[in-house]
């Protein structure tokens, strides 16, 4: 009788939801029929078999066919999108078993939604699943806006780990806007790895370590790992060369041990160190500027307590040192290890003594990001002013991201001779890109000439400005002169010495990234009932650029009166400039320019 109850309410539930949808009460939006291209993660996304395959088809007569099957598993793709809706839905078929024995379904066959606050801030969502012949993940309850607008907030959602999409729909409640997002034009780190990698056993696919990478880095992450297959064969690391990668990640130690209960193994330890020999000369050799990074064997977590059938993974990485001097002694540049100690694995990290658990991916992720950081020059610190991050809290007038992917667009069209870095004061003034509005389009063609470039964007604070500068706006040919003017928001939020070491940051990353620059930091501008404190934050301004060797100025002097109050005749709202307010500015900063 309870049987049969309970079959009813099945019944009953998959009918209640049959129902919702032919209603027309939630609309289902399905990845395949994007115009662009949507599924993050992929390298050949025009050259595949399956929607949510990992490798281009023709590696079907090219590899192994372990290795091919697990390329059919979408670990590590992600998809993007805005919504401002308290519901979201996703419905999928999978073609596998839903768990393993030492991994459960909710990691082998479940997704894992992640949300940004209209801040850039990192939120879970939680949610109730049900694995059947359709798997269905509702998530309910959610805020569906922060206080800046009503467009909602964008969300990743990342795909199983360790199971193969038949299909997959997305629903939102009919009313609720929804806006696919496209791939971020990023290069990507790409990871060529063993099961560790490919997310062997997080408990959810935002867990594995290359995902919580992904989210610490920001970038767009490429998952070549192969469960067992990680083998750094010649094959594969071909292909891995066509990837135009901002960095090459070789993580496949633990599938090459020669293990002492395995002597008839075809692999040995000579092969291994040729092995890496020869995949780091095939991608230096096909890009040679990009940085590759070779990971050592992590160890194993019950290795103390037995070593005799542990210890043995020590060879493979003496003999991973002992390649890694070989080739920097051949003068190879861009090549980074990653020792096995920064992994800090410990008798709590990992399910089975070889496979992490959520605290041991984590584990994983941060030893990437420490040496990442410092490879690629992204540094960061403990003040939210150093963390670079994005925002969208600006979504009427224009579109942050899409702003962002304009500027990168104009780059790669043409260099210009003069940057103005800032927040909406700068946007709004004038140039290219446009803005929404130009209100001193005049006085900012008199101040910086026709080929000056706009990086203002509205509501930008310190740490929007890091991440744009992280993630390429001023990174190709060199620019003469960039002026920064970047703070006022910051003010509500921070001290002053946050706000200070978030330009020291700021500082360095751009004089990285553009060391033949004449770099002038412009003071804050003076703001109503706020003047007291510009004026001193200012004047640590003056001194910081004094130690990090670039330019300071302070125009905004102009828009105070005798009293050193802000004259409001020369702004629209006590913070903005109107067009005489630019007029004065421009003139007060023109001949800096010169």
């Amino acid at each position: 009788m309870k049987s049969a109850f309970t079959c009813f309410l099945f019944v009953l539930l998959f009918t209640s939801r049959l129902l919702f949808a032919q209603n027309g009460k939630i609309k289902w939006w399905n990845p395949e029929t994007a115009t662009f291209p949507v599924i993050e993660g992929q390298a050949w996304p025009k050259e595949l078999k399956s929607p949510y395959d990992r490798l281009p088809a023709r590696a079907e007569k090219q590899v192994r066919e372990p290795v091919w099957d697990l390329a059919g598993m979408p670990s590590g793709l992600m998809l993007r999108f805005r919504a401002n809706s308290s519901e979201i839905s996703v419905r999928y078929v999978v073609s596998g078993q839903h768990a393993l024995p030492h991994m459960p379904a909710t990691g082998v066959s479940g997704v894992d939604l992640y949300a940004l606050s209209n801040d850039g801030d990192w939120l879970w969502c939680a949610a109730k699943y049900a694995f059947g012949d359709t798997i269905t993940f509702d998530f309910k309850n959610l805020n569906p806006n922060d206080n800046y607008h009503k467009k909602g907030r964008e969300y990743r959602l990342f795909l199983p780990l360790y199971n193969k999409i038949k299909w997959l729909e997305i629903g939102t409640p009919e009313k609720a806007e929804f806006t696919p997002l496209a791939v971020r034009p990023d290069k990507p780190v790409v990871v060529y790895g063993t099961s560790i990698a490919q997310g062997a056993c997080a408990s959810r696919p935002g867990m594995a370590w290359t995902s919580i990478l992904g989210r610490k880095l920001d970038r767009p992450l490429i998952n070549l790992a192969f469960s067992g297959n990680g083998m750094l064969e010649n094959k594969l690391i071909n292909m891995i060369s066509e990837i135009d990668a901002k960095m090459y990640v070789l993580d496949c130690l633990p599938n090459m041990t020669i293990r002492p209960e395995d002597p008839d193994s075809d692999l040995t330890i000579e092969d291994v160190y040729k092995r890496i020999l020869a995949s780091v000369h095939t991608l230096r050799e096909k890009r040679p500027s990009v940085p590759i990074v070779l990971a050592a064997h992590a160890g194993y977590t019950d290795g103390d307590i037995n070593p005799q059938s542990r210890h043995f993974y020590m060879e493979v990485n003496e003999t991973l040192e002992k390649a890694y001097a070989a080739l920097k002694s051949e003068g190879i540049k861009e090549l980074y290890m990653i020792p096995k100690e920064d992994f800090k694995q410990d008798t709590e990290t990992m399910v089975d003594g070889t496979h992490p658990n959520d605290l041991g991916m984590m584990r994983y992720a941060e030893g990437y990001e420490k040496h990442i950081r410092i490879i690629l020059h992204e540094e960061t610190g403990a003040f939210s002013t150093t963390k670079p991050l994005t925002q969208m809290r600006e979504l009427y007038n224009y579109d942050w991201e899409a702003r962002h992917r304009e500027i990168l667009e104009l780059n790669k069209k043409s260099v210009p001779t003069n940057v103005i870095i800032g927040n909406s004061i700068t946007h709004f003034w004038g140039g290219m890109p446009k803005g929404p509005r130009a209100v001193g389009e005049d006085s900012w063609m008199d101040t910086f000439g026709k080929n000056a470039r706009n990086l203002g964007y509205g509501w930008d604070r310190i740490e929007n400005v890091l991440w744009r500068v992280h993630h390429g706006e001023l990174d190709g040919d060199p620019i003469s002169r960039i002026f920064v003017n970047i703070g006022t928001n910051n003010l509500h939020l921070n001290t002053d010495d946050e706000i200070v070491e978030g330009w020291r940051l700021l500082i360095k990353a751009i004089k990285y990234r553009q060391p033949k620059a004449q770099i002038t930091m412009l003071g804050i501008y003076p703001r109503r009932a706020q003047e007291a404190r510009v004026e001193k934050l200012n004047k640590k301004l003056a001194l910081l650029t004094g130690g990090t060797n670039v330019d300071y100025l302070d125009p905004g002097k102009v828009f105070l009166q005798k009293d050193g109050k802000i004259d409001e005749s020369l702004f629209s709202d006590g913070l903005h400039p109107n067009a005489k307010g630019y007029s004065v500015l421009g003139k007060a900063i023109k001949s800096f320019v010169k």
